[in-house]
């Protein structure tokens, strides 16, 4: 198939570092190409595929000097997406919302997977407006507060097989990973690593919207605990060692998420997640195989004394059956197929009654 994938620019595709939405990008990209597709990437001049990559910005824009504006970057991409429409099958798109009014004309074929959270009144009324655009969720609950739109699909995200690898025997640390904001919680994973007398490594970015949020509370609470250690970002290389030499991930997340590549992330390296039960949590652990979900403080702490219950030959199983890219890969090209195939002309009513009259008896 000839397939275009459009990534956000705001990293480029895979990100230097964190970026979850480019991440998942370049793993469908690389895989769709491996698999046999003729496959275009629109995204940053900085982004590295194996794909056509079609430069629509020199560098992912966070990391562009002087003063940029996203949407006009965005809107001059998806205008030379709209100039190349017919060369391509299907156009998959990875930016939410602004190519509903410029791609209009190739709806049924367009096909976007909402990465973030969809509890916004505005977005829900662009959603319906715009309701001949095909849907993807991420996970079953990220649909929840979206009222009755044109879903396609829930496909779960899926990492490359051989990125993390298996790590049979973990270590005796606690890790956190992502971001530190007040919806990951990280002072819940503070105090259960605390509690549970097990050191912590923190291995997260700070942005800039949560930086009164690191300095006037995560900062001083990671400076006044003993065993807790902040790390910084990482890049892929040294996530491999960070979560595959913890005894465990913590995920004590306070909002719907929508899905969790950390998660999965820390399956791929064997390493059982500890995780609240908040937004997609429950679709992709498995409690008491994957991980535990819990319900509060006092579970999650009882539940690091029980980690040696878990088999982390069986998680890395789990994670190659549910969660590599050939899976998600495949899921979306059956996807592709039915939305590339062409439509039957719509019968009148003379036609329907003639055919009825003129079948064989």
């Amino acid at each position: 198939m000839r397939i275009a994938q459009i990534a956000p620019l705001i990293e480029s595709v895979p990100p230097r570092r964190y970026g979850g939405t480019e991440r998942i990008v370049s793993y469908l990209t690389e895989e769709l190409v491996a698999q046999g597709h003729e496959v275009t990437l629109f995204a940053s001049g900085d982004s590295l595929t194996s794909a056509q990559l079609e430069p629509m910005c020199e560098m992912g824009l966070r990391l562009s000097p002087g003063p940029v504006d996203p949407i006009v970057f965005h809107m001059l991409m998806l205008e030379r997406v709209r100039r190349r429409a017919d060369e391509f099958d299907v156009i998959h798109v990875h930016v939410d919302v602004l190519h509903y009014p410029v791609l209009k004309e190739h709806a049924p074929r367009t096909l976007t997977t909402l990465h973030g959270r969809l509890d916004s009144v505005a977005a829900h009324r662009l959603y319906a407006l715009y309701d001949e655009f095909p849907l993807v969720s991420i996970s079953n609950h990220q649909r929840k507060p979206m009222p009755p739109v044109n879903w396609a699909s829930t496909i779960y995200h899926g990492l490359p097989e051989s990125l993390l690898p298996f790590n049979a025997a973990g270590g005796e640390y606690l890790a956190f990973l992502g971001r530190i904001s007040p919806e990951k919680r990280p002072d819940r994973a503070i105090e259960i690593a605390a509690r549970s007398g097990l050191p912590l490594k923190i291995a997260a970015k700070v942005d800039r919207v949560d930086e009164d949020y690191w300095e006037q509370k995560i900062r001083p609470m990671v400076e006044a605990t003993p065993g807790v250690e902040y790390i910084g970002e990482i890049d892929e290389r040294q996530k491999a060692q960070f979560l595959g030499n913890a005894r465990a991930l913590l995920f004590p997340i306070d909002w719907p998420e929508p899905f969790g590549l950390v998660m999965i992330e820390a399956m791929s390296c064997g390493t059982p997640t500890i995780a609240y039960g908040c937004g997609s949590v429950p679709e992709v652990l498995e409690n008491g195989l994957t991980g535990f979900i819990v319900a509060d403080q006092d579970e999650a702490v009882a539940r690091v004394g029980e980690l040696d219950r878990l088999d982390r030959a069986a998680i890395r199983r789990t994670f190659v059956k549910r969660f590599s890219t050939a899976r998600m890969a495949r899921d979306y090209v059956a996807l592709y197929e039915r939305l590339a195939a062409p439509v039957p002309p719509r019968m009148t009513l003379r036609e329907l009654i003639d055919g009825r009259v003129n079948a064989p008896t």
